[in-house]
């Protein structure tokens, strides 16, 4: 198998507070190989964008910082490039798109405006060559009317017309790599449907590697061929879309599917919520993060952190106890 186009290892990133040390990504290590559409997946303050945000180095400083790690990307470290080279790389190489659109997007500057300064800036093309490849973007992905919408604002767009912007934007410059951090927040289901079909359906086209970064389960099992699991600033899973789906073997993973209301289930059956609260960041517990909530939790679990470990040629779990959540999960397999 040919290198990863992305390879991020041990990463670290800290948030120095008042209070204390917010461990909002602790030791993850996970890659993406090129064309790949990588799913990561957990709730929210788990530390799924603070990774992505790392990716580029976005840290505000202060208060977060990138303690230690590597993450590699076509084989060069971006933590020891310096600020003009990891300039050069965002939003050409690697781009973004953004959790919401609105807060995103200048206010104050036309959409063309926002679209052709990448293209000037990363490829060096003349205003009216920008002008005209940014008027090909909003078409391509489905703006209607795009030679006069190019001179509006963004308040002037909805909601999906601005999420369509930003993917026209993230996409500009044909980056290896696309960062998309909840790419269909806020956005009706119809809507959602739209947007991912369009951005798969554009990386695949161009080749491009993407990481959906999401809580939402039935995005990742349509659309990603591998999934990270994150839970409190560590990855706890990982396996193939459909293999993680079907044998689940983390009890947090296995909690998340079975909250999940389902069209093949009987309508008497109860969703079983996972109880208790994700932790204190600051203030971990001792052992396994996911213990206090954890049916399968043993005395072991409370005294050792389990690490990532291989449990099939495809799947990696971060459990003392992964047997007997094989032996206590029901398939789950998406239709």
């Amino acid at each position: 198998m040919a290198a990863p186009l992305l390879q991020v290892k041990d990463l670290k990133t800290f948030f120095f507070t008042d209070d204390g040390v917010v461990k909002a990504v602790d030791t993850v290590t996970y890659d993406v190989q090129a064309g790949e559409i990588m799913g990561l997946v957990g709730e929210s303050g788990c530390g799924k964008t603070v990774s992505a945000l790392s990716i580029l180095r976005l840290i505000p400083n202060p208060p977060g910082r990138i303690i230690s790690g590597e993450i590699f990307f076509e084989g060069e470290d971006l933590l020891k490039a310096d600020e003009e080279e990891i300039r050069s790389i965002r939003g050409h190489r690697i781009a973004m798109i953004f959790q919401e659109p609105m807060t995103s997007l200048n206010p104050v500057l036309t959409i063309g405006r926002q679209i052709t300064e990448s293209l000037e800036l990363h490829l060096k093309m003349d205003r009216a060559a920008a002008t005209r490849r940014a008027i090909e973007l909003m078409e391509m992905v489905g703006i209607p009317e795009a030679k006069t919408r190019i001179h509006d604002y963004p308040h002037q767009f909805s909601g999906g017309m601005r999420q369509r912007v930003m993917i026209a934007m993230a996409l500009s410059c044909n980056p290896k790599l696309l960062l998309a951090d909840e790419p269909t927040t806020a956005l009706d289901v119809t809507i959602q449907a739209q947007i991912l079909e369009l951005l798969t359906n554009l990386t695949r086209e161009l080749g491009t590697a993407v990481i959906i970064i999401t809580h939402n389960l039935g995005v990742v099992a349509r659309y990603a061929d591998r999934v990270y699991v994150m839970y409190a600033g560590k990855i706890v899973e990982t396996a193939p879309a459909r293999e993680l789906y079907g044998n689940p073997r983390h009890p947090y993973t296995l909690g998340l599917l079975k909250s999940v209301p389902r069209l093949d289930q009987v309508r008497k059956d109860r969703l079983e919520p996972i109880e208790g609260f994700p932790p204190d960041l600051i203030h971990m517990p001792e052992g396994c993060y996911f213990r206090p909530r954890c049916k399968f939790a043993v005395a072991r679990c409370q005294q050792e952190s389990p690490p990532l470990q291989v449990v099939s040629s495809v799947h990696q779990s971060a459990c003392w106890e992964w047997p007997r959540v094989v032996a206590g999960a029901k398939s789950v397999t998406p239709a």
